[in-house]
């Protein structure tokens, strides 16, 4: 199963649903891990050493600076985003599948959009 973290932009709704759905999924947000309020850069960085695929609904900065990442050939573990007229259990839902079908591999140095 993959290792995420939530951006501080994801719904609240999306983070405790995934939670409710899946109590063992190894999910963390950014501001748990003391990065609220950090640019997106430092998380990509942080989330690559981790080993944790970024959930995000932040479409305007977040996925520019990953592909600057891939362009670079530096690590980037692999960015989720969903898309604002996703609605939140579909969001839930394709975030679970994501996150128990794929391996790291699968998602590395690629942003995937939600809904699939």
């Amino acid at each position: 199963m993959l290792r995420l973290v939530s951006d501080e932009d994801v719904h609240g709704g999306i983070v405790w649903g995934l939670w409710r759905r899946a109590p063992n999924l190894d999910l963390v947000q950014v501001q748990d891990v003391g990065l609220d309020h950090t640019p997106d850069p430092q998380i990509l960085e942080w989330a690559a050493g981790q080993g944790r695929v970024v959930i995000t609904q932040d479409v305007n900065t977040m996925v520019g600076f990953a592909w600057e990442l891939v362009k670079a050939g530096l690590p980037m573990p692999g960015v989720l985003v969903v898309r604002e007229n996703c609605r939140i259990g579909r969001a839930i839902a394709d975030i679970l599948l994501v996150a128990e079908c794929c391996t790291p591999e699968d998602i590395k140095n690629q942003v995937w959009y939600l809904p699939l």
